[in-house]
């Protein structure tokens, strides 16, 4: 894994350019952001690209993980928003001061930036009214922070030595992909007893018990990823997306999201997100 200095250093360079877009894709006239380094056993965010802001008063401010808005972003890897950041009570209130005093902004989305499966940097999208920022602003801001993160990875991987895939990561992704398949031949079998037999082999493999044996009420074991795919799904992102955001392919996000609808005994990824809220798991 690179250093915070070289994942810095790509992202510095390229982040200007995409927070222009991320305004003009959002509507959202003030946008911001800056990356993390670990500072002791935490990350901390430093902002450094300002566009549309009063002054320079969010230059250099350093966000602490789970400290405002930002901070929450950072520490549950999901973009987190408020239409009025003032009286929110959900986040801390340490940059009231800047925020609010200085920048008097309302309504804040904060998207976190990931890298190689880490949070290396944050974006902000912000106006002045309260006004709701709408699903559509989150989605576009989640392709934006997707494009960063792969033109960092870019810049990152033309000064990298090849990349040697540790044995356990590359059973996962061929575990992921073998149950993807499994499940994709359950959904085209028209035969009933071959399903009913696949559905067992495929729960078997993949560690989850068969509904009947579950007791009321308890709520189905969700791996951490599965809570994270279906977390990105909650605020409208493509797999292609999750799969920038968790650092995974494409066909491991599908796999996670199968695996999650049949835990949940869903049929489709928005009924899937309906069940894990009502269960509390997201």
């Amino acid at each position: 894994m690179q250093d915070d200095d070289a994942v810095a250093r790509a992202l510095d360079r390229v982040m200007p350019r995409r927070l222009h877009e991320l305004s003009a894709t959002t509507g959202l006239p003030v946008v911001f952001g800056g990356t993390t380094r670990t500072v002791g056993d935490e990350q901390q965010l430093s902002i450094n690209q300002l566009i549309g802001t009063f002054g320079d008063s969010l230059r250099l401010l350093s966000v602490l993980t789970g400290r405002g808005l930002g901070g929450a972003a950072m520490a549950r890897r999901i973009p987190c928003r408020v239409s009025d950041y003032a009286s929110t009570p959900g986040i801390t209130h340490d940059y009231d001061h800047v925020v609010v005093e200085h920048e008097r902004l309302a309504s804040i989305l904060a998207y976190p930036i990931v890298v190689h499966g880490s949070v290396r940097g944050v974006m902000y999208g912000a106006m002045r009214e309260h006004r709701p920022i709408g699903d559509v602003a989150v989605r576009n801001a989640g392709i934006v922070a997707a494009n960063i993160a792969r033109d960092a990875t870019a810049l990152l991987d033309q000064h990298a030595p090849p990349a040697v895939v540790p044995p356990a990561a590359a059973d996962a992704e061929t575990r992921a992909g073998a149950l993807l398949e499994l499940a994709a031949l359950i959904e085209s079998t028209g035969d009933p007893e071959l399903r009913e037999r696949l559905s067992r082999i495929h729960d078997s493999l993949s560690g989850v018990r068969p509904a009947a044996a579950r007791t009321g009420g308890e709520a189905p074991a969700l791996s951490p990823r599965e809570v994270e795919a279906l977390q990105h799904v909650a605020v409208g992102a493509t797999n292609a997306e999750i799969a920038a955001q968790l650092g995974i392919t494409v066909g491991t996000v599908k796999a996670y999201l199968h695996s999650a609808m049949r835990k949940l005994d869903t049929q489709n990824r928005a009924r899937a997100v309906i069940a894990a809220r009502a269960a509390g798991l997201i």
